[in-house]
């Protein structure tokens, strides 16, 4: 099948190799926190194991003490009540281990999983540039919990079969040292087993979370654009992208299934030529006379039990391959560098007055690519800066550097005075608005949309922002009002009504720095001009950057910026840049009803 698009072979969905000490060693951590319950689940294991190592010996009893010598049905009565007891006793405690480690397991996601959510809260943007949604979402959800697996079970399992095959190995040893050799003849093929499973499985375990990313992201990406998939036409198209997504994961399980299917029925196999040893040579022993049937019962229900926790530690075995494999991916989130150490910052020093200063800034995303060369602006407080330029001449790009988004590579950017570099982010995010193109809305209520400028907002501020943004009288007519759900990313309003309801958001945050991506090209002239009026009430007494599409909204700007390819090639007011019959005056009287970037397109034509 023809691959299209992005799959797990794609770099987004690879994770930096790690040892399966060093997982242990990580996971680890997780654990100390919970010592009680950990020590109460392996205790409550052990203890329903003493219980049940207590059968094989009552068997052998009830064999050669009392049925071959004829003590009686009282004594029988007895010796089977103490064996009901302690099959009682074994599944009690086997209760209770399992209601203390649902607790502790529980403990531990939750504590993994808000780890890794919060170092993604403070991962910088160009992390998130770089990483499809989907598989960021596997990371936290599907991979957390396995590694979670190897965390708890594996732990208590581990502990209580190493301690199960221990201890009844001495009791094999002391019961027939000769038998329990025999017994165990077959352990070499065991561990030459697991050591091949061992060595092979990483790599198909890695192959196969890579897939479920990758299958992940896709649905995520359609689920979210399935507007434009039905607009085009594209279901078919999309069918054999995800059928793609599918087969990948498909043959990543399948190559995990066949490796188990040979491994798990050969350790069988070899574990059950221990039974039939020690059938033939304890029968042979037996009808020799030096050993009794009930030992000879009793010494392969032992057997039994000594077989059993080995085939739960290959088990164990495929668990510590997937966890690995889950932990890089989990450990590669958390080992992340964050966007700034906070230690080192200072708060914006108050009232901030919201003066922008960028002296001979560089940026870029990579390196040897350049996006802004020796950009250099001076922003007085209030004052409104309209960046207009082609698409790509990085007017985006030189507003995200404010909030720092991005690091800028070369130069300084000030606010007040201050750098940004050496500004913590709360503060300086608390003090710049942001209004995007594409507004964002939150799958929740109205409210809590504009509520989130500020969390706590009183019902009459949110309305008065409302009003100002011009979107309280279609909030009013709304069934719900207030409380009407928007649906996932604002899709149940239009355009122009997600603008407005973005732009209360912004004013009821009161932040004296605005960036403002303007977005009016796409709505109707009525709802435009409700959008313009919310923008310039939005726009009083703030230093405002406005990336403007339309040249009616930057005629009033104190300072026009015209970029290309990432330089200021113009600069002044209106007025001077007509005056100076430059790009930006060839611009204007071209311009009619065309948006800005247009305009250029048509000049560079």
């Amino acid at each position: 099948m023809a691959h299209h698009g992005l799959t797990s072979d794609d770099p987004t969905f690879k994770s930096r190799k790690r040892t399966t000490g060093e997982i242990l060693r990580r996971v680890w951590a997780y654990l100390l926190p919970y010592k009680g319950l950990a020590l109460a689940t392996v205790g409550c294991a052990v203890l329903s194991l003493l219980c049940a190592l207590t059968y094989p010996k009552l068997t052998e009893y009830i064999i050669d003490g009392i049925i071959e010598k004829d003590g009686g049905t009282t004594k029988l009565g007895w010796a089977v009540g103490a064996m009901a007891l302690a099959f009682l006793l074994r599944d009690l405690f086997n209760s209770l281990r399992i209601r203390i480690n649902n607790h502790f397991e529980q403990n531990v996601i939750y504590d993994m999983r808000r780890d890794v959510f919060a170092k993604l809260q403070r991962l910088p943007v160009s992390y998130f540039d770089k990483r499809a949604s989907g598989d960021l979402m596997t990371r936290v959800v599907e991979d957390i919990n396995n590694v979670e697996r190897v965390l708890i079970d594996g732990t208590e399992q581990g502990t209580v079969a190493i301690l199960c095959i221990g201890g009844i190995s001495g009791i094999l040893f002391y019961t027939n040292p000769t038998l329990a050799a025999v017994a165990l003849s077959p352990l070499p093929f065991l561990a030459a087993g697991a050591l091949w499973y061992t060595l092979t499985a990483h790599r198909r375990y890695r192959k196969q979370r890579e897939a479920s990313s990758a299958m992940n992201a896709l649905l995520m990406d359609d689920l979210q654009g399935i507007r434009q998939i039905k607009a085009y036409g594209r279901q078919d198209h999309e069918d054999a992208r995800f059928a793609d997504r599918a087969e990948g994961l498909r043959q990543g399980n399948l190559g995990i299934m066949r490796a188990w299917a040979n491994y798990n029925p050969a350790m069988s196999f070899f574990a059950a030529l221990g039974t039939v040893l020690v059938l033939w040579f304890g029968g042979k022993a037996v009808m020799a006379g030096t050993m009794t049937t009930g030992e000879l019962v009793g010494f392969l229900f032992y057997l039994m039990l000594f077989y059993e926790p080995m085939a739960r530690l290959h088990g164990l075995n495929q668990m510590l391959q997937s966890a690995r494999a889950a932990g890089e991916r989990v450990f590669d989130i958390l080992d992340h560098e964050a966007e700034r150490d906070e230690s080192r910052t200072a708060e914006l020093p108050q009232p901030v007055r919201g003066e922008v200063v960028y002296e001979s800034v560089f940026f870029e995303y990579e390196s040897d690519r350049p996006v802004l060369s020796d950009i250099s602006l001076h922003a007085k407080p209030g004052e409104m800066i309209a960046l207009v330029g082609p698409t790509g001449a990085g007017k985006s790009t030189l507003v995200s550097l404010m909030p720092a988004f991005y690091e800028y590579t070369a130069g300084t950017v000030t606010i007040d005075g201050q750098s940004v570099a050496e500004t913590s982010l709360t503060s300086l995010r608390h003090h710049i608005a942001v209004v995007s193109q594409e507004p964002f809305l939150f799958n929740g209520t109205i409210r809590e949309n504009i509520q989130y400028g500020k969390l706590d907002a009183d019902d009459a501020a949110i309305e008065a922002a409302a009003r100002a943004a011009n979107c309280h009288k279609f909030i009013c007519a709304l069934e719900d009002g207030y409380e009407s759900r928007v649906g996932e990313r604002g899709v149940k309003l239009s355009v122009g009504e997600k603008q407005r309801v973005s732009i209360a958001r912004a004013l009821l945050a009161d932040a004296p720095i605005l960036i403002l991506d303007e977005a009016t090209a796409s709505v109707d002239t009525a709802t435009e001009r409700l959008i313009q009026e919310a923008l310039e009430r939005l726009m009083q007494g703030r230093t405002s950057f406005v990336i403007a599409h339309r040249l009616s909204t930057i005629r009033k700007a104190d300072q026009i910026l015209v970029l290309r390819q990432g330089a200021i090639v113009e600069r002044g007011t209106h007025d001077s840049l007509i005056d100076q019959d430059g790009l930006y005056a060839k611009l204007a009287r071209i311009q009619n009803t065309t948006l800005i970037e247009e305009s250029f397109e048509k000049l560079a034509e």
